[in-house]
């Protein structure tokens, strides 16, 4: 805490950048944002988007200081591995399609419909191999650049849209249905965190993933 005093007395402009993964489409990394702006104006707030991996290439190299992303991985010694919360996964898919009709779907029941993902050309295989050999998912994968194109590809009936549920997530539209997804019996449940670097751990990155570890086990106890 002595060296951020220091360094704003210094009026040293002070920053705080953060990456989120570009699935994630809940509400409350919006209202952390709101809530640490109001007590600490003083630090300038920037935020990124991308998939897992390059959100994990971003912190390794410094480029951000805090992420906030699903667990693919053991956890590293050289980050603070922060759990916020564990969550189901869920997946929206069309009401044209008969699968809608169901209460839960499963990656059995999804194999003969495209699974939309999101990724920017690069991490396309990346991101195929991780949901096909790690998660289970079978079928033919198609993809989409962001959040946005890829509900437009489920609003057309093209496939499903695995979604990560971090949270309170918007309600979709009246033609788009929103569902559990299991594995066999059991639903499948994400593991999310925050991760930063030890190296460059300060108050302000701690101050912040509390605020949003508050906000998150809130709602998932309602």
């Amino acid at each position: 805490m002595t060296k951020e005093t220091i360094t704003i007395g210094t009026n040293e402009e002070v920053g705080l950048k953060i990456g989120y993964l570009r699935v994630y489409g809940g509400q409350e990394l919006h209202e952390a944002i709101t809530q640490f702006s109001e007590i600490y104006p003083e630090i300038t707030l920037s935020v990124i988007n991308g998939t897992h991996e390059e959100l994990y290439h971003e912190i390794i190299n410094d480029r951000v200081d805090i992420i906030l992303s699903d667990q693919r991985r053991a956890f590293s010694d050289e980050c603070v591995n922060f759990e916020l919360v564990k969550s189901p996964m869920y997946v929206e898919i069309s009401k044209r399609h008969p699968l809608s009709e169901t209460n839960i779907l499963t990656l059995k029941m999804l194999e003969n419909t495209p699974c939309i993902l999101i990724a920017a050309n690069e991490q396309k295989a990346v991101e195929e191999e991780y949901y096909k050999n790690t998660l289970g998912f079978s079928g033919h994968f198609i993809f989409a650049e962001n959040l946005e194109a890829g509900r437009l590809l489920v609003a057309a009936n093209q496939g499903f849209l695995p979604i990560e549920s971090v949270g309170t997530l918007a309600p979709v539209t009246s033609r788009v249905k929103r569902l559990p997804l299991y594995r066999t019996e059991q639903p499948i449940i994400r593991n999310y965190c925050a991760f930063w670097m030890k190296r460059t751990a300060n108050y302000y990155i701690e101050e912040f993933a509390l605020i949003l570890q508050k906000l998150l086990q809130k709602d998932a106890t309602l």
